[in-house]
């Protein structure tokens, strides 16, 4: 099985955000989840470097574009340190080679299927959104997505002719060969294809777009749409541009294609991009996943609006798996979520230091106490109702541990918060089993059944998180790993945190 994951390439006007770590998360788990099953992975994030809004960001800095793209897209790059991240690769779209190549290509294989046409057009257009929109999908005037005023302009764009793939897009969508989850989402996108699509803007004057993009190949008084540009980069950074064999193993003959999105561009990945595709002639993604949004204080996350969450402060003050862990534990699958420093510590502390901490501790100290470090081994696990089961040997946490599958389902379904409440069963049911087996009070076989089943449990409990919280699960796994026969000494695999950090 061979799996392409990806993540949307963000806007960088400004510095990441909490935000988006939860979409750069979700995809990692993804990602390390299904190479540990076995399959192989490519997982792609990146930077949307061609943005009117980045030109206007750098104007007000005082600095040349590319200056101000340079310097932020570095900041996306590297989230990879403080979040975990295992990305095997990192698109730029205004510096990578392989970009503007493709782009071209795709442009000219649109053109070639007679769906670009040039003409006069005006509109209402937000450049917090790159859209233009009609006036009933304003409020007063204004963006729902940005709350600022959707501005007139008129001039000569090219088009791309959606209304021609309407019942194809329609079909492949309420058929499941596109699959969209959740389901409110591909019900969202069914109506609006039902609503009637309209044909829309793919390039922008150079003048509008103070020169900043990629030119339209033979026109050089337009520069590509900044969606047209980003959604290629799905495809570019296989080297589309050139035919090249990544495109052919991930993408033409890749068995799952897995967009990662926010709900706020829904429209441009479950829409315009398959329309695209299947005009160039192309695979469409197999599978579109969309998160809603991170608040605090129950408003969106915005660079723009000033509510931006800097990951990498909070990374520096509460560690990386406590991050991770809020972002996957706590965001539903469907709906919002408010996040709170409070939140973020109170879970850590309940399931990273208390829950499983304390259950590695306890477990390797008892190992140490009662037999000099070596491990016993675990018994052969038994039926539950065996009555030769010597002092109960754990079925329970047997049965947690032998059910993976419960994880793989959660994440087949882009559920997240159960997956995680999925893996973390077996700390709980290791935990229950520690408190009702007792074992300060065993001792020979008995203790030594115990104490086998426990290691095993720790040991296990850390491969199923590792796609979740994979610092921790590492450190899970060196302290239950004997050095020449015996577990090293037992310490800390995660500290608890104060609302400033970890405690002292």
């Amino acid at each position: 099985m061979t799996t392409y994951v990806t993540t949307t390439i963000p806007y960088v006007n400004a510095k990441p955000h909490l935000g988006f770590a939860l979409e750069l998360v979700q995809a990692d788990v993804l990602a390390r989840h299904r190479r540990q099953r076995g399959e192989e992975v490519r997982f792609l994030s990146g930077t949307d470097d061609n943005s009117l809004k980045n030109v206007l960001a750098a104007e007000a800095d005082g600095v040349p574009t590319q200056e101000l793209v340079d310097r932020n897209a570095a900041a996306f790059e590297a989230l990879r340190g403080p979040l975990a991240l295992s990305f095997d690769d990192f698109i730029r779209t205004s510096r990578d080679p392989r970009h503007r190549p493709g782009v071209e290509r795709f442009w000219r294989a649109c053109a070639a299927a007679g769906d670009l046409y040039r003409k006069h057009y005006e509109g209402l257009y937000c450049v917090g959104c790159e859209q233009f929109y009609v006036p009933a999908e304003l409020r007063d005037g204004r963006c729902l997505e940005h709350d600022t005023e959707a501005h007139v302009v008129a001039e000569e764009n090219w088009f791309f002719r959606l209304s021609r793939y309407q019942d194809q897009l329609r079909e492949l969508i309420s058929t499941g060969q596109l699959r969209i989850e959740p389901a409110a989402r591909r019900n969202e996108v069914l109506a609006f294809i039902e609503a009637g699509l309209t044909d829309f803007s793919i390039s922008r004057s150079t003048a509008r777009a103070r020169g900043w993009g990629i030119p339209v190949p033979d026109d050089p008084d337009q520069v590509i749409y900044v969606w047209w540009d980003a959604l290629g980069n799905y495809i570019t950074a296989l080297g589309y541009g050139d035919d090249g064999p990544d495109y052919h193993r991930w993408w033409v003959h890749g068995e799952r294609r897995v967009h990662l999105l926010g709900k706020g561009v829904l429209r441009f990945h479950a829409v315009y991009w398959p329309a695209m595709l299947l005009s160039a002639g192309e695979p469409l993604p197999t599978d579109i996943l969309v998160h809603d949004y991170l608040t605090v204080d129950g408003q969106k996350i915005s660079k723009s609006a000033g509510s931006a969450v800097d990951p990498v402060s909070f990374v520096e003050r509460f560690g990386t798996d406590a991050v991770r862990w809020w972002l996957l534990r706590e965001v539903p699958r469907v709906g919002d979520a408010d996040f709170t420093v409070e939140k973020l510590v109170a879970r850590a502390n309940s399931d990273l230091a208390g829950g499983l901490g304390n259950l590695v501790n306890r477990v390797v100290s008892m190992v140490h106490r009662y037999r000099d470090g070596v491990v016993p081994p675990a018994p052969v696990p038994r039926p539950a109702a065996d009555p030769e089961t010597v002092r109960d040997t754990g079925p329970g946490v047997w049965r947690a541990a032998a059910d993976p599958d419960a994880v793989r389902a959660a994440l087949d379904g882009f559920d997240f918060r159960r997956a995680a409440a999925a893996a973390w069963g077996i700390v709980d049911e290791a935990n229950r089993y520690v408190e009702r087996s007792q074992p300060w009070r065993l001792d020979g076989a008995a203790l030594d059944a115990v104490l086998g089943v426990l290691v095993q449990a720790c040991r296990t409990a850390a491969e199923q998180l590792a796609p979740f919280i994979p610092e921790t699960a590492a450190r899970i796994t060196a302290q239950c790993t004997p050095v020449d026969g015996r577990l090293p000494a037992p310490r800390p695999v995660f500290p608890r945190l104060t609302e400033e950090g970890a405690a002292t």
